[in-house]
């Protein structure tokens, strides 16, 4: 089996495998130079994975490339495949997420985008439309940018009911649907936004990440701009879960496919400080559904460390001992194959890392 690992960075996209079981690993040569990746998918509901990779050229602008032989060769559409209708004034500053829906939809795939939007493919990603409901809330014209823009980062549809998805906006909060996005909900009861004068607002938060627990659809993870949070009930209401953690500040919040009730996290000190608490690399995991939290340090750096690590660039891929990975601003790569307990080098000298996305393929 081979475990596919793709790093986008600031200038390009980098794939690494392992044949030997996330022993070691090949890195390529960076796909789409000189070209920030934020968003990867890799859609496994076909014979052959399809790689989806929203990219943003300071030339060409926003666009989305696919592939279907693992990188070997990639189609890059002429017109780019998100786009914004004409009558809504808006264009689009890049792509955050692309997300494969459930096995009940094969070929759908929805995008998060800058500025706050969620686009619909039903084509595998070949092309988009605009998700006019969420467009048209009456809340938009109230989300604010955040300090890396305003945009939809997550998208979690439901693995057994097509109708239902969650969706998270930085600003804006935790935003639901029941009906196929014919309508949205904000769902933030009990995320505080200690930065506004009503800290417990219906909708404005900044949440940074949500993640959704394997085993248990209705059970949600959020980091949140200060804050760590657990739904039992669809991001109905939240409950801290940051005791046992040394700070509530970061971005990535990972739940690891296979393992119920296990989750990690990156700390970082503060908004005003970023970088990890008393300057030491330290991944957090949880494995009973945030009740307490272990450092997990083993194989990281011991000297001081310094770089944050962003809200997408922490991953969980899917084998039975799961494989957890995140890469850091200042270009490294650390990889677990053993669930945290133990990490190891993949890739050093990469440019600023933005999200990671890993599965056995």
């Amino acid at each position: 089996m081979t475990t596919l690992l793709a790093i986008g960075t600031s200038k390009g996209l980098f794939l690494a495998t392992s044949t030997d079981g996330r022993r070691t690993w090949q890195v390529s040569r960076p796909h789409f130079p000189m070209t920030g990746v934020y968003a990867v998918a890799i859609d496994k509901r076909r014979a052959t994975p399809r790689l989806l990779a929203g990219m943003t050229s300071s030339h060409f602008g926003p666009s989305v490339a696919r592939s279907d032989d693992l990188g070997g060769s990639w189609l890059e559409p002429d017109q780019p495949p998100v786009a914004f209708p004409a009558d809504t004034g808006a264009s689009l500053g890049r792509v955050w997420q692309l997300t494969p829906a459930g096995p009940a939809q094969p070929d759908v795939v929805w995008a998060g985008t800058e500025p706050s939007a969620l686009f619909r493919s039903d084509d595998g990603g070949a092309t988009f439309t605009l998700v006019r409901a969420l467009w048209d809330h009456p809340h938009r014209e109230q989300w604010d940018a955040g300090f890396g823009g305003q945009a939809v980062h997550t998208v979690l549809p439901h693995p057994d009911d097509a109708d239902r998805m969650v969706v998270a906006m930085s600003t804006g909060g935790v935003y639901r649907t029941s009906d196929g996005g014919a309508s949205w909900a904000p769902s933030n009861t009990g995320i505080r936004a200690y930065f506004l004068p009503d800290e417990w607002p219906e909708f404005g938060q900044c949440v940074h990440k949500v993640a959704q627990d394997p085993g248990d659809p209705e059970r949600l993870y959020a980091q949140n701009h200060h804050g760590v949070y657990r739904s039992d009930d669809g991001g109905g209401s939240w409950t801290s879960i940051a005791d046992g953690l040394p700070s509530d500040f970061g971005f990535p919040m990972v739940a690891l496919p296979g393992r119920p009730g296990t989750v990690f996290t990156f700390p970082l000190a503060a908004d005003g400080e970023r970088w990890p608490v008393d300057h030491r690399c330290r991944v957090y995991r949880s494995g009973d559904a945030g009740k307490t939290w272990q450092a997990l340090t083993a194989g990281l750096p011991t000297e001081p460390f310094y770089p944050s690590v962003l809200r997408d660039a922490m991953c969980a891929d899917d084998a039975e001992t799961g494989g957890v990975y995140f890469g850091t601003r200042s270009g490294e790569v650390y990889a677990s194959r053993d669930e945290g307990d133990s990490w190891s080098l993949v890739a050093a000298h990469l440019p600023d890392v933005l999200c990671v996305r890993a599965a056995e393929v």
